[in-house]
């Protein structure tokens, strides 16, 4: 039997592009971090939490470099590579540690990634993997609906229902699975502004197959439906949720 076909929905290349281009915009004044800096200061504590001290640890999608940084300050042996591939089996295995940061959220083979970061741990390591789930980035949907309401596009990513992540990391086959969530809100005054900051977090567009640039009427309906959201400061609150993945390889290596 043939195994199921894997739906092309995301570019493993445009997804590349999209981190090294946070990574070129943040030394910039003024470039958004925020997302990265709050999945960083999460990963810490949780370590610190779990008075957990790893040797090897492998950090992926950190386009700031503060993580692998703060490993290293603690002692640990660190891999950053640029460039990862999530979707194929890592070449290189044994990591007490496994980070990822921001980049499940735009993989076409979920399971598959998942199954290769608990295949890359030594035996009894453990795996955190953040990233914006399915609530986030209402009032930006909203918007780009009002910018073509005959015949909206594709134009925000598919994003992950947190609810489905515990059987997904059942099949995988991660020990100890642990899923939570929480939410930040960012208030702003511009759709423009918005958008500038997705893309310094590298949460630009990564669709295999992008629509076309909004026209100047849709581009005008989508930030005026945009402010039509703000409250009395004039200013519109966007909400991103943020998903956590936590577990371990079992101390068998299975």
């Amino acid at each position: 039997m043939n195994a199921r076909a894997i739906p092309t929905i995301f570019s493993p290349h445009r997804r590349a592009m999209r981190l090294l281009r946070a990574a070129r915009r943040a030394v910039q004044p003024g470039a958004a971090r925020f997302l990265a800096e709050d999945m960083v200061e999460d990963t810490l504590e949780r370590l610190a939490f779990l008075r957990f001290e790893p040797a090897r640890a492998l950090v992926i999608g950190d386009w700031t470099g503060t993580l692998a940084a703060a490993l290293r300050a603690r002692g640990t042996e660190v891999a950053a590579p640029q460039g990862f591939d999530l979707e194929a089996p890592h070449p290189v295995g044994g990591h007490d540690l496994i980070v990822v940061l921001g980049l499940l959220d735009a993989v076409n083979d979920l399971p598959g990634a998942l199954i290769h970061l608990r295949a890359a741990l030594a035996p009894g390591g453990l795996v955190m993997a953040h990233f914006i789930g399915g609530q986030s980035l209402p009032a930006l949907r909203a918007a780009m609906l009002a910018a073509e309401p005959e015949r909206p596009a594709a134009r925000i990513h598919p994003l992950v229902d947190p609810r489905a992540a515990p059987a997904l990391l059942q099949r995988a086959g991660w020990k100890d699975p642990v899923v939570d969530t929480h939410a930040l809100t960012v208030r702003y005054s511009s759709l423009d502004r918005l958008v500038a900051d997705l893309r310094d977090q590298g949460l630009g567009n990564a669709l295999a197959r992008p629509a076309a640039p909004l026209g100047k009427a849709a581009l005008e309906r989508a930030r005026a439906a945009f402010a039509a959201q703000a409250d009395a400061d004039g200013k519109t609150a966007e909400t991103f949720e943020i998903v956590t993945l936590t577990g371990r390889r079992s101390l068998a290596g299975t």
